[in-house]
């Protein structure tokens, strides 16, 4: 048996780091449930005398046949003025008969455009794609949408009106939903998670520190915000939290408003999963090297440590968690020895039973979905789905680090359309 204080300080720092990050999560659930309480009452809506700007609507799409039509069908009925509105969907070097789905579509209603992007500037990512439709769109507003997305039909017109009532704001980002969710038990996680992210950390933020951060999809943005800082980065993989950054260098906020809301298609297969969060966790590993120490001069200061907690969390709380497991494996199994005194297990247990109650509580935000069974698949992923990081965060450092492999954009796969739960809740 190895018994050392050298197993002793790792351990203590682990659940330090631990706890630290409980409480700060609690005082973001707590934030974000009486935000959501708010935001149950007040419906966003233009200031009096004001008129409904005009909005390109631009939606990246390299070989996504399988499910642009039913976007474009979507965006078509989204309940704003039909003259204000333009439907760009950038074809990006297509193989699978995308561009002919819109063209089709675009005969029918005059408000789709098809802009496909040169060869020369084709297959570069998503941030490439988006930089040259905005050259190409004709109006002051900008808003995102993923090209497996059904908006609900008032989403936009929640987005802009909340953008347009303040002045301060550069961006207003709605909420994302799990449209097939209940496919098997990987989009149940990931529609768990989903959910626990926007009403804790996206909702708790916004109400407690007036910050948000931007998805990839489902928000508006001013294009002279956009142009004003650069526009999108074509070698950030998270081009989202890129951007976000580079917005609040500008002093001006980027707004949650949760009634806005998408549907969206997630990964039914774990390589698919681990695909597309592999390169979450590359962006962000570009997005601290490059920013890191600009956030420091970032002000106000509180709103430069949540942008920089925000990027250190992969690292940080993964080896905690990694150490903490290894740890308490070691000890269960009578390798080593820990003398660290006080009281653990008792910690342990009771950071986990908040884990599941803020995750469960956040959950209740959303009809249908604080069911007995949701609450177990929390207490599941606690011990198996969020364990998944701690390899994705070590794979993404040993790719970018080690052996400095070249950042690639990795388009996530899409699946079947009968493959959907499409209607929703």
């Amino acid at each position: 048996m190895v018994s050392s204080l050298w197993l002793d300080v790792p351990f203590v720092a682990s659940a330090a780091i631990l706890w630290f990050m409980v409480a700060y999560q609690l005082a973001l659930f707590v934030a974000g449930f009486l935000h959501s309480l708010r935001e149950a009452w007040v419906v966003p809506d233009l200031p009096e005398g004001s008129e409904w700007p005009a909005v390109s609507i631009l939606v990246p799409a390299r070989n996504e046949a399988r499910v642009i039509a039913s976007t474009m069908e979507r965006l078509c009925a989204l309940d704003y003025p039909r003259e204000k509105t333009e439907i760009i969907i950038v074809d990006d070097g297509s193989t699978d008969g995308t561009g002919e789905i819109v063209d089709r579509a675009a005969a029918r209603d005059p408000r789709v455009r098809c802009l496909r992007v040169p060869r020369e500037r084709g297959g570069r990512g998503k941030s490439a794609a988006l930089t040259y439709a905005v050259e190409a769109s004709r109006h002051d507003l900008i808003a995102i949408y993923d090209a497996d997305n059904r908006p609900e039909p008032d989403s936009l017109r929640l987005l802009v009106a909340a953008l347009v009532a303040d002045p301060g704001l550069a961006a207003t980002v709605g909420k994302f939903r799990c449209i097939n969710r209940h496919r098997n038990l990987l989009t149940r996680f990931v529609n768990i998670e989903t959910l626990a992210f926007q009403w804790i950390m996206q909702a708790g933020r916004w109400a407690m520190l007036g910050v948000t951060t931007l998805p990839g999809t489902n928000f508006v943005i001013w294009r002279s915000v956009l142009t004003g800082v650069g526009g999108w980065d074509e070698k950030a993989l998270a081009e989202d939290a890129e951007l976000t950054i580079r917005i609040y260098e500008t002093g001006r906020r980027i707004r949650f408003v949760p009634r806005a809301v998408t549907w969206e298609q997630e990964p039914e297969e774990l390589r698919v999963w681990l695909r597309q969060r592999l390169r979450w966790a590359r962006g962000n590993n570009y997005v601290l090297a490059k920013h890191a120490s600009r956030l420091l001069a970032l002000r106000p200061r509180v709103i430069a440590f949540e942008l920089l907690y925000v990027l250190v969390l992969y690292y940080v709380v993964c080896a905690a968690i990694a150490m903490s497991d290894l740890l308490f494996v070691l000890a269960g199994t009578g390798l080593v020895s820990l003398h660290a005194i006080g009281p653990y297990s008792r910690i342990w247990i009771l950071a986990f039973l908040l884990f599941v109650l803020e995750v469960g509580i956040a959950l209740s935000r959303e009809e249908g979905e604080d069911s007995f069974g949701n609450l177990l698949l929390v207490v599941i992923a606690y011990f198996t789905y969020c364990q998944l990081w701690i390899y994705l965060v070590v794979r993404s450092l040993v790719d970018d680090v080690v052996l400095r492999r070249a950042a690639v954009w990795a388009k996530t796969e899409r699946f079947a359309e009968e493959s959907q739960t499409v209607k929703n809740p």
